[in-house]
């Protein structure tokens, strides 16, 4: 596994989060007290403006505490606020040019869903993690293509990069997900919409250390 690459939580900000930027900063400032390994900035509703301001504002925040950050989607914005890295979609670009952008330290993730031929591809092209998801019902993604733990199982046995476990991951289902070979537990509404996020991510961190 890439030294980089942290083992644990991996908190998504949700659109409920990403509602202003002192509910961001809150927010993203509890699921770091709550024990999250590294943080991604998602947020498809700001403007281009606002995206650049809260990102940075997370990456400083993250960085102050030890943690990784990282940007959805946008390896540019990624490179102008300091990020650590980016997490690239399906139609988000090469990881090549991301690496071009960002440089050879940075990590870049790429989302996978349950198909062996693109975790392949994604160590071949040099990523840092691969993504396979959505292992269960989601309401952030739920027309995404549906993943088992079977799948995240071929996955392990496929690569040695670390695999980030996506979609619908309640903290109960976090031993049977690193269980099948997750290294990072993703969580968007499981985190960031829970009544306490200190609380919620307290208890994936819980889960994740007992498995």
């Amino acid at each position: 596994m890439s030294a980089n690459v942290p083992r644990g939580l991996y908190a998504v900000t949700s659109a409920r989060a990403c509602a202003d930027e002192t509910t961001l900063r809150a927010a993203v400032g509890a699921a770091l007290d709550g024990g999250a390994a590294m943080i991604q900035y998602r947020d498809k509703h700001a403007t281009a403006g606002q995206r650049e301001a809260r990102a940075s504002m997370l990456a400083a925040l993250c960085h102050d505490r030890g943690r990784r950050f990282i940007v959805n989607d946008d390896a540019a914005l990624a490179g102008a606020v300091g990020a650590d890295g980016v997490h690239l979609g399906r139609d988000d670009g090469a990881v090549s040019a991301a690496r071009a952008v960002l440089g050879p330290g940075a990590l870049i993730g790429v989302s996978c869903g349950p198909y062996l031929d693109r975790v392949r591809a994604a160590e071949t092209e040099g990523a840092d993690y691969a993504a396979v998801g959505r292992l269960f019902a989601s309401a952030t993604k739920p027309d995404a293509p549906a993943a088992t733990l079977d799948d995240l199982r071929a996955a392990r046995a496929a690569t040695r990069l670390p695999l980030c476990a996506i979609g619908g991951i309640t903290a109960e289902r976090v031993p049977e997900v690193v269980a099948a070979g997750a290294d990072l537990v993703a969580a968007i509404a499981g985190v960031f919409d829970a009544g306490d996020v200190r609380a919620a991510t307290a208890a994936y961190t819980l889960a994740f250390d007992r498995a």
